[in-house]
């Protein structure tokens, strides 16, 4: 079991070495860049030889590109801001003692996420289990940009262990992550003939407040929670907005 850690980066000089050293138990790390502006592929290049450059047209794409650079039968795939927790990290080296054919298709890891001073442990942040550790002939990316995901072809189980996931490091950098998924994620849902109306727009904004702040239980998380509940409608509304400005052409 050879298992490539798949990685994909822009600017991420504040997190590549600590990025490098959670996926130093891999047997390859392979990273993909688009052109970073700061030391990122200089501080990489300390950790792996495999650096590639991939003009961005989407996550989907880059990643798709990554994990074709990769040479292991099983691929892990990781952001910048996650980490490996010692507990996920024996499990993984676990499955490499058993047989190949005793083993599903790919695992679903739990991520536990970091935002203003704690951990989120509600609002639909957690357990928030990830496809990341599957076997590559299986695999294939799909999803809603800008959160495509990797998809397998055949059985997959739950591995113990989690990842740690030190999202936003403040309000601020929230709201321009908001504003650029929603873009990418109104562009998308437009070209495949997306309406919207005001009514909706109004209906999209409530429900997703209600969603995370009452159903997934928001209110448990404090005023992060609460403000995870309201950012989470706003970005909803946003999305869909963006949405009507594209189908009136404005």
């Amino acid at each position: 079991m050879k298992i490539s850690a798949s990685i994909i980066v822009f600017n991420e000089e504040d997190n590549i070495a600590e990025l490098c050293e959670t996926v130093s138990w891999c047997d390859e790390i392979v990273i993909v860049d688009s052109s970073s502006t700061d030391k990122t592929v200089e501080i990489a290049a300390r950790y792996t030889d495999k650096i590639y450059q991939r003009e961005f047209k989407g996550y989907k794409d880059k990643h798709e590109f990554a994990d074709s650079k990769t040479s292991g039968d099983w691929i892990f795939w990781i952001d910048a801001d996650e980490r490996v927790t010692p507990e996920l990290r024996a499990s993984i080296e676990h499955l490499k003692t058993l047989p190949s054919e005793a083993l599903p298709d790919g695992f679903w890891i739990a991520r536990k996420t970091w935002y203003l001073g704690r951990w989120i442990k509600h609002s639909g942040w957690y357990p928030d289990y990830q496809m990341r550790l599957y076997r590559k002939s299986a695999s294939y990316w799909d999803g809603v940009a800008p959160h495509e995901t990797a998809r397998v072809r055949g059985s997959t189980e739950k591995l113990k262990g989690e990842f740690l996931h030190f999202t936003k490091r403040d309000i601020s950098d929230h709201h321009k992550v908001l504003d650029w998924y929603t873009t990418l994620a109104a562009e998308y849902l437009a070209k495949n003939g997306a309406k919207v109306g005001g009514l909706s727009l109004f209906t999209k904004l409530l429900s997703g407040f209600f969603r995370t702040y009452i159903l997934k239980q928001g209110f448990r998380d404090g005023i992060p929670g609460l403000i995870i509940g309201v950012s989470s409608a706003y970005s909803v509304f946003l999305k869909y907005a963006k949405v009507w400005e594209k189908n009136n052409d404005l």
